[in-house]
């Protein structure tokens, strides 16, 4: 049986938590009310998950998540605030090691969780499959642009698709890769709305990119970026004049996700004409396979994040086991292995 340690301040929210995730199958080992405490009750009780309130007096989240991946490291999800506050913290709780993220419905003390328990029962049980070693193979904030010493050919368009595990990864990509290489990027981060604002931000703040939240109707070109919004698919729905139009729909989820990977691969792979890249990196389930194959279909270069560097060796192994992945890299090689592919001559 899965052992989880729940962290909140509210006694309220730690019973109610702890009530949804016992009722789901999972043991609750110990309960704590600051980041302190949530330390001190992994190292002794050892859990196979913690679930993680991001504003804690004493300790707060952030850094019980640093503390505990430098001394016990175990796979941290995060319960957030859906608030702006509330998403800045968690991409940095992010950073720091924890795997994912689940926003509390109605704020801090939500009496609106218990709706929503099949989620966090399934979230905590992903968790649990990440592998927190995998948090030291990615450093976002040390990440270098690569040199641009050969060419490059004209007009490319990059999707990057992730999942658990994937905020940091796609940072570490995108602020690796040069403005000279003109790509039209197209992110797929799976995310609630009310965060894939944030992570936008967030990207275009650490990358030579111009990022935004994508729109219904936006036409991006070479040197731009969009996120996938959350609750949305994202639709590559025109080429022309080296700029791609999007459009946003609210079709039924597929692979139980909304944004899905394979919905913007797929629609890529149909409309864009000229140099195409897609890449999966980490995550679970098998979103972007199918994507990766109509990519290799179409002609394009197709990329696939290692196992080692995977906090969940689900999305990739998946599109590897189609057999159309060109090459399988680390989080840190990646960046170079999307400018190889567009290296004039290849």
């Amino acid at each position: 049986m899965t052992r989880a340690v729940v962290v909140d301040d509210s006694h309220f929210m730690r019973t109610v938590i702890s009530d949804i995730l016992e009722d789901g199958g999972i043991e609750v080992v110990a309960q704590a009310s600051d980041g302190e405490e949530g330390v001190e009750a992994v190292a002794t009780h050892d859990p196979d998950v913690v679930t993680m309130d991001v504003e804690m007096p004493r300790m707060n989240g952030i850094e019980a998540v640093e503390e505990i991946m430098a001394t016990n490291p175990t796979p941290i999800l995060m319960l957030s605030a859906h608030t702006e506050d509330g998403a800045e913290a968690t991409f940095e709780a992010l950073e720091r090691g924890a795997v994912d993220f689940l926003a509390k419905p109605g704020g801090e003390v939500s009496t609106e969780i218990s709706a929503h328990g099949d989620a966090l029962v399934e979230k905590v049980e992903s968790a649990t499959r990440a592998d927190p070693a995998s948090v030291e193979e990615v450093d976002t904030a040390d990440s270098d642009t690569l040199d641009t010493d050969h060419g490059y050919v004209e007009n490319p368009t990059l999707v990057v698709g992730a999942s658990t595990g994937g905020p940091r990864v796609v940072e570490r990509v995108l602020s690796s890769l040069p403005r000279e290489a003109d790509f039209r990027v197209l992110v797929v981060q799976h995310m609630p709305d009310g965060f894939t604002g944030r992570f936008a931000e967030r990207l275009d703040r650490r990358s030579e990119y111009d990022v935004r939240e994508a729109t219904d109707g936006i036409r991006i070109g070479g040197g731009e970026a969009v996120v996938a919004k959350g609750d949305y698919h994202m639709a590559v729905a025109g080429y022309g004049n080296g700029r791609l139009r999007i459009r946003l729909t609210q079709d039924e989820p597929l692979h139980g996700v909304r944004p899905a990977i394979d919905v913007t691969m797929e629609t890529a792979a149909e409309t864009v004409d000229g140099p195409l890249t897609g890449v999966v990196l980490t995550g679970m389930g098998s979103d972007g396979a199918a994507g990766i194959e109509a990519i290799k279909g179409a002609g394009g270069a197709t990329l696939a994040q290692d196992e080692e560097t995977s906090s969940v060796f689900g999305i990739p192994a998946r599109a590897i086991e189609t057999g159309c992945v060109d090459d399988v890299r680390s989080a840190d090689e990646m960046g170079k292995a999307i400018l190889d592919t567009i290296r004039d001559g290849r």
